[in-house]
């Protein structure tokens, strides 16, 4: 008999840590190949890179379409990758299939306003 998934909170807490466990800095000129697919999806600082994965890896449209809505979470332009890969930049990334979520790591970030 198949095991019951009535625990809905350990499968999210094990995608988050499975997920976790595939994040690493990378640098962005070997991410190349899938900028040029489009499939670089850019995070801003502001939002936990893993959690943002999780949402897309349990297809929470309702909260992706929120960040995508307030410009937190979308496809990484030309100009920020011209830049990055100019300046050799390294980045958070992890993979969701078709897509690869990037983040500037917090050493990288802008200072405050």
């Amino acid at each position: 008999m198949p095991a019951v998934r009535d625990e809905p909170a350990k499968d999210a807490a094990a995608d988050h840590a499975r997920i976790n466990g595939e994040t690493a800095r990378i640098g962005f000129a070997e991410l190349q190949r899938f900028f040029a697919q489009g499939r670089v999806i850019a995070v801003e600082p502001d939002l936990d890179l893993v959690e943002v994965a999780c949402q897309f890896h349990q297809d929470n449209t309702v909260q992706v379409r929120a960040w995508i809505a307030a410009a937190q979470v979308g496809p990484l332009d030309d100009g920020r990758a011209a830049a990055w890969l100019e300046a050799g930049q390294e980045v958070w990334s992890v993979v969701v299939r078709p897509w690869v979520l990037v983040q500037l790591p917090a050493a990288s970030r802008a200072p405050a306003s």
